[in-house]
């Protein structure tokens, strides 16, 4: 998977909704491997844009990115 960025991602609202699709579509089981790992990685994608968006309050009010350790780690292949 590469690096950059998904141009059919339009928003943070869209991806989340998007992900949630996935998942339930994933929960359920009743798809063929190979529309799975598809639905996987695009999965990755939109968490990974999500991130990419999360910015967190420190103690003084400044706002910053997300730390690293809450990014998704790529799975073993």
């Amino acid at each position: 998977m590469s690096g950059t960025t998904d141009t059919s991602i339009k928003d943070f609202e869209a991806a989340i909704a998007e992900l949630e699709s996935i998942v339930k579509k994933l929960e359920e089981g009743d798809l063929p491997l190979e529309q799975s790992l598809a639905l996987y990685e695009r999965g990755v994608q939109l968490s990974r844009f999500c991130h990419a968006r999360i910015e967190v309050h420190t103690d003084r009010g400044e706002l910053r990115p997300a730390p690293a350790s809450l990014a998704v780690e790529e799975p073993d292949r």
